[in-house]
Order: C-alpha cells, then structure tokens, then sequence
C-alpha cells in the first residue's frame, strides 16, 4: 500500500461553499439567538451550542458576540453561580418552531434541566427575535418577552449589530439606555469561536 495517496487538491471555491441559508432556499430570514451558562464549564458549553447551531441544515452563524459575566437574573443574588452570555446572529431558512425545536434539542444534548424558573443550567438557548416576526404564539412568542428588558441580551446583541432593532420595540441602543450595563461584565480574557 502505497503511503503517499493522491491528495485532491482544496478548491478554489471553498469559502464560497453551497450553504441552504445563503444560497439555495429561497429567502432565509435573520434571527438572533442568546446563549447562556452557569454550570459546568460554561465557555466550552457556550462554543458548544455556537457549534451545534452551524452544524443545523438550513442555517448559518454569521456573527458571535464577545462574552459576558452576570448574575442570574430574577432570582436572590449569589444564590447561583454567575452566568457566561453572548449573543449570536444567524441567518436560516427554517421557520421559528424549526429554530425552537433545534434550540430545544441543543438544550438536552447539554442536559439542561428545567426543574424550576431562572434555575441554574449548563445551556439556556434563547430564541430573542427573527426577522421582523412579532408573534404572540405561547409556543413561542416573538420577540422574545423579556428581552427588552435584559442588559445580558442587549449588551452582547448591540456590540454584534449596533443598529439592530427589536420588533415591536425599537432600537437595540434605545432600549439599553434605559436599561443600562450594570452588572454585564465584559470578558476579555475569554473569547468565541465563529465556526467556519
């Protein structure tokens, strides 16, 4: 057996590779989807589900923001472990209960458990908006009810796409004025991956 195989030479064309979400369904939409941990090892599980979204058929992760540290929100402080959040932009041609169901089946292969509201997790994947959707579907409600009120999700979204707006709210950059980024500590010593 001959150790030295005929090596196919790599495309010219790789960066410009066939993908569903960008070229060959018709109209993929924008969504922007938050990440978040705090059990575990929380940036390894945050890269995790990043790469688990851009192996999904149909969808495309173009942009992940920087991370951030927080206290978990709506519960006593210091009565759980600090969460990691980032926000990441996709582009997909799936429709919002697809998005669901592939943020869902991130979840488990993470084995989040849903014991209890605001409970600590390894993974928390969060449908914030898709395109202009407003929706008011219990399965779930676009854009997502509390975002607008979460500094853990406009801080990372307003650093990815300052010109974002949140349908049926406003501007990103509006609506993180009145919030404000108390609380959302910048990691600088960590960072995550796009996926190629």
């Amino acid at each position: 057996m001959s150790s030295d195989p005929t090596v196919q030479p790599v495309p010219a064309s790789v960066e410009e590779r066939v993908d569903a979400a960008d070229t060959t369904l018709h109209n993929p939409k924008w969504a922007v989807v938050s990440l978040g941990s705090n059990l575990g090892n929380r940036l390894e599980t945050l890269q995790g589900a990043i790469d688990a979204l851009a192996d999904t058929p149909g969808l495309r992760v173009k942009a992940v923001s920087p991370v951030y540290e927080t206290e978990p929100w709506g519960v006593e402080p210091g009565s759980q472990p600090n969460y990691l959040n980032a926000v990441v932009l996709v582009k997909t041609t799936l429709p919002p209960s697809s998005l669901l169901e592939r943020a869902h089946a991130i979840e488990e292969a993470f084995v989040r458990v849903r014991d209890e509201r605001w409970g600590p997790r390894t993974i928390d994947v969060d449908i914030v908006s898709y395109q202009d959707v407003v929706s008011n579907d219990p399965l779930l409600t676009l854009p997502h009810p509390r975002a607008h009120e979460r500094a853990f999700v406009l801080v990372p979204w307003h650093d990815v796409d300052p010109a974002a707006e949140l349908p049926g709210r406003g501007p990103v950059e509006e609506l993180l004025s009145h919030v404000g980024r108390e609380g959302v500590t910048p990691r600088g010593d960590v960072e995550l991956r796009l996926p190629e």
